[in-house]
């Protein structure tokens, strides 16, 4: 039977982490199993070992630069109530109560999960109370407690997805099947049961973002608002929403923005000025408008310019900040070209180089 590392607890601050023994079911056979993590190395780029899980907390990839901010916290909790970040408090949508598995549990009116309050004996998952229809959306998951075990994931998916599938099992639940799409904290995209190296591993602290175009049917997904690449595509027509899932007992994610556009010319404009000025740090701002339209572009469509290309993507045409797997086994086909280009800097794909163009997410 397959060791489980997701069940961990934590002493008080200032001592190492200190092993605990944990169960996993599977069927009626429990096992106790023991996991002592250790300190994390923090790492840019994804590499074999983001291929397998590790007990220990992944750490230094924090959004903020909060002295504690990569600390571990007593109990296995968020650290030092760091609210960096978290600037936007009228959310589009919360957890669904009704749509989670039994090991989850809703607190701050519903933004925040926790995972597993004593310990793990499985996959537990939450969905969005909102199905994300027709339009521009973008949300951020905050990473709140230390990220480790065998999987924590961030994704999409449909109705259809069973939360309580991996309740006894530790598993990737997200992308499991086709009817969902998840990104792993060791950096693996997931779709169909198939993983592929995909991003840059997150730990506690990170603010991972992503942003469905329902025109053009692409999922997007950022990093600390810097854009890593497109995940998915062809998700036109699909009834998607938000999931989270987590093996790891004592973690928790909260959603600290849940915005929502209507695919016009007044959204089509703002993701063009943020791609012609990307290295802006106040886009509105620079382009001198008067203050009742600063105002309302701030209010409804400021996620558009709160995030950005990744680091060494300046010198690049205008096309989109794609990172696809590095891995795959044979070449791609393009995607058709929609009929405009939308997004906040992921798309234009009239701009791109014939090379960069081929470079396009697997699953289509």
């Amino acid at each position: 039977m397959r060791r489980g590392v997701d069940s961990v607890a934590a002493m008080s601050e200032g001592e190492e982490w200190e092993s605990r023994t944990t169960t996993q079911l599977s069927g009626a056979e429990p096992e106790p199993e023991t996991d002592r993590p250790a300190t994390s190395r923090t790492g840019s780029e994804p590499t074999e070992a983001a291929a397998s899980s590790s007990p220990a907390p992944v750490l230094g990839e924090s959004f903020c630069q909060c002295a504690r901010a990569d600390e571990p916290s007593a109990g296995f909790g968020t650290a030092a109530d760091c609210l960096c970040g978290e600037d936007d408090d009228d959310l589009d949508w919360v957890w669904d109560e009704p749509a989670k598995s039994s090991g989850a549990f809703l607190s701050c009116d519903d933004r925040k999960v926790s995972f597993y309050s004593d310990y793990s004996c499985g996959t537990a998952a939450v969905r969005g109370a909102r199905e994300l229809a027709e339009g521009q959306h973008f949300w951020e998951i905050k990473m709140t407690s230390p990220v480790y075990g065998t999987d924590m994931m961030v994704g999409i998916g449909t109705a259809k997805v069973n939360l309580e599938k991996f309740k006894y099992n530790f598993g990737s639940l997200l992308g499991h099947d086709e009817d969902s799409w998840g990104l792993s904290y060791t950096g693996l995209l997931q779709h169909k049961g198939e993983k592929v190296s995909f991003s840059p591993r997150f730990g506690q602290g990170s603010i991972i973002g992503l942003h469905l175009d329902t025109w053009h049917g692409t999922l997007t997904i950022y990093k600390n608002r810097r854009c890593v690449g497109v995940a998915a595509t062809r998700l036109q027509n699909k009834k998607l929403y938000p999931m989270l899932c987590s093996t790891a007992a004592k973690s928790s994610m909260k959603v600290i923005r849940a915005c929502y556009a209507p695919t016009s010319l007044q959204y089509l404009c703002c993701a063009r000025f943020r791609r012609m000025l990307p290295s802006c740090p106040d886009v509105l701002s620079a382009l001198e408008l008067p203050a009742g339209l600063l105002a309302l572009l701030r209010r409804q469509l400021g996620w558009v310019f709160s995030v950005a290309r990744a680091e060494g993507d300046a010198g690049r045409p205008s096309g989109p900040a794609v990172l696809c797997a590095r891995d795959w086994p044979a070449p791609l086909s393009e995607p058709p070209r929609p009929p405009t280009s939308l997004g906040g800097g992921d798309d234009d794909e009239s701009s791109e180089p014939e090379d960069y163009r081929s470079k396009r997410c697997r699953w289509t």
